[in-house]
């Protein structure tokens, strides 16, 4: 499969050629090759199969010489083409020149690097340049042992690109920036962006993602973690998808952290707190550890820094055995030797045995600079599916914040109150009997939360149209089922304040 099969460090495109990338995006673009073009052109099957890194079906696709699939086979599936034919369309020599492309056999050239069209959230074309073999399908699989590798777009990218918050900010920091995906999202939203990277190569690569895609540049600096922000810098929004694989050693310089245990994305998140100016945000994916004898919500509420806000979902759990064979598979081990592979094994458990850990949970951690007297901070578990981007959901989850910090219950009673759209009403219950044992309210966007409801709650719900006060519409209820309204008023506050915080009632003023 040429350079698909494996990640290889090949010299890469210069940095300082933008005038070539502008020529080459022009290109590209002409030729349809983006993400809507390459749809279809391979079908939704073989398009699927590429983000599993199966090239057959995209192979059998791109047969043709048509513009669409000779740049196919040359940058996504990095095979030769010949250089007459890719000369029609492309401006070759300048590729040559600049590094993108290099001549292979006599009349022939191949790619330096893998670009892999993608559809940005407005519908813009971007393009996001990695390692060769490593565009297609991210990290799985690719069995690569070279720890300076960067890898291009994969699951975890984009969940984090879609949980972040959208909004126009002055600066913005990509911590860990990799293949630049994250900065590149950032660039449409703020007036600077800066992106970190320990790896140079991985700059590199991402000032070469946004020339590609022609966005804005970033200022790009290395070092670890918050080691190349200066004291006095602070950011609206910082984000990052970090190496936070928790592992014996860091052999992979892309996804191990190369600290004990969760120690790196602690690390990350206590330090964000004093890098975010008032009402910033910093989201971050990352693992930790389920201790022996210990509460992992407990843990997780002491990493959050004083000052801040926090909403921390647990999205999955792996025991020992399942996340240990997760990344070894992804570092390719299981098709070597089968005694280093068991020795690989061996090592990580014993590092988990050591810490007394038992599983490994992994999820979204959103923290929000505020000046509130008590912060508040929320940690849940919510594998069940959701709607991305989630960006909009997530700040609206601390809008409602602010509104339940300085709402007590009498604020809340003459409060007024709307039903989010799509949210709908299950009863449960077993066939023909009158009452349902319970009501569940479920929402059909966003978080998809679902939650359990009385009778009362329910009614109070699906009458909550902004036009009445939560105390008016109670009143109402108490005298059509002929409870006491003063008691009512009483005991109801907490359902509503939950309904509010969860999403699905929202202040009508």
């Amino acid at each position: 499969m040429g350079g698909v099969s494996n990640a290889t460090r090949s010299p890469l495109p210069f940095a300082d050629r933008p005038d070539v990338a502008a020529r080459l995006r022009e290109a590209l673009l002409a030729a349809s090759f983006t993400a809507d073009g390459l749809l279809e052109l391979l079908g939704a099957p073989a398009y699927a199969a590429l983000a599993r890194s199966e090239t057959v079906p995209a192979l059998r696709a791109t047969r043709g010489d048509t513009p669409l699939e000779t740049l196919v086979r040359l940058f996504l599936l990095q095979q030769p083409v010949p250089h007459a034919r890719v000369e029609e369309f492309l401006p070759v020599r300048a590729c040559v020149e600049s590094g993108w492309l290099l001549p292979a056999g006599p009349d022939e050239v191949a790619a330096t690097v893998d670009v892999r069209p993608y559809g940005g959230p407005g519908g813009e074309d971007w393009f996001i340049v990695s390692d060769l073999g490593c565009a297609v399908g991210g990290a799985g699989g690719i069995g690569s042992k070279d720890e300076g590798v960067v890898l291009g777009v994969g699951g975890a990218s984009t969940t984090l690109a879609g949980i972040t918050v959208r909004r126009p900010v002055s600066a913005a920091l990509d911590l860990g920036t990799g293949s630049g995906i994250q900065a590149l999202h950032a660039a449409q939203h703020a007036t600077r962006v800066t992106a970190t990277d320990l790896n140079p190569r991985a700059l590199h690569i991402t000032g070469l993602t946004l020339a590609l895609s022609g966005a804005p540049a970033a200022e790009l600096r290395e070092g670890s973690l918050f080691e190349p922000v200066r004291d006095d810098e602070r950011y609206d929004l910082i984000v990052s998808n970090p190496p936070f694989v928790i592992s014996p050693g860091a052999r992979l310089t892309y996804r191990d952290g190369g600290m004990g245990g969760d120690d790196l994305c602690r690390s990350l998140v206590q330090g964000a707190g004093e890098r975010l100016g008032e009402g910033g945000f910093a989201q971050f994916l990352a693992n930790w550890q389920h201790v022996e004898g210990e509460d992992w919500q407990d843990r997780l509420r002491s990493w959050v820094p004083r000052g801040c806000d926090a909403w921390i979902v647990q999205r999955e759990v792996q025991d020992v055995t399942q996340y240990a064979e997760l990344w070894l598979r992804d570092a390719g081990d299981h098709r070597g030797d089968q005694t280093e592979y068991q020795a690989h094994y061996d090592a990580w458990l014993d590092e988990f045995e050591a810490r007394k850990v038992k599983a490994v949970g992994f999820g979204w951690i959103t923290l929000r600079r505020t000046a509130a007297a008590e912060p508040v901070i929320t940690v849940e578990e919510w594998p069940h599916p959701v709607e991305q981007p989630l960006g909009d959901t997530i700040l609206a989850h601390f809008e409602r914040l602010d509104y339940l910090r300085v709402h007590d219950d009498a604020a809340l009673l003459a409060g007024r109150f709307r039903l989010v759209t799509e949210v709908v009403q299950e009863q449960v219950g077993l066939p023909g009997a009158d009452d349902p044992e319970h009501v569940v309210l479920r929402q059909h966007r966003g978080m998809r939360r679902a939650t359990k409801v009385d009778t009362v709650g329910a009614g109070f719900a699906g009458v909550c149209d902004g036009s009445l006060s939560a105390g008016r519409i109670l009143d109402a209820i108490a005298q059509l089922v002929g409870e006491d309204a003063v008691l009512l008023r009483d005991r109801t506050p907490a359902q509503i304040r939950l309904l509010v915080e969860q999403g699905f009632l929202e202040p009508a003023e």
